[in-house]
């Protein structure tokens, strides 16, 4: 890591796509961490995760988006309200939830998670 605060910057935000991905990580809860003997893992699309900070705080809902370059997801029941009607979802940073279910519909992903070989 450079060690000027202009060269530390420059390479986070222009880091690739499959370095900035793995930002997007959460913890997962204690019984997927005993489950998989990880501690945390990359959010996707359609799993269960749990709010811990924030206004939104203890809702339990499924990942609908990830937004990768910014490091947050957005959440099925979290949205605010428009001035001119309708709702937009919030977008919450992915170290302010904790993963309570995963989609293991995929296969690398699912021996990625449990420690297989393909």
């Amino acid at each position: 890591m450079a060690t000027k605060r202009t060269k530390a910057r420059k390479k986070y935000f222009s880091a690739p796509l499959h370095v900035y991905s793995k930002r997007v990580s959460a913890v997962l809860s204690d019984d997927l961490k005993e489950k998989y003997g990880k501690r945390s893992a990359r959010v996707r699309k359609d799993d269960n995760v749990r709010i811990v900070r924030g206004e939104f705080k203890g809702i339990e809902g499924k990942v609908t988006k990830v937004y990768s370059a910014e490091g947050r997801i957005s959440i099925v029941g979290v949205n605010r309200d428009k001035l001119k009607g309708g709702q937009i979802p919030i977008k919450i940073h992915a170290s302010k939830v904790i993963m309570t279910g995963l989609n293991l519909s995929d296969k690398f992903r699912k021996s990625s998670i449990e420690g297989d070989k393909l």
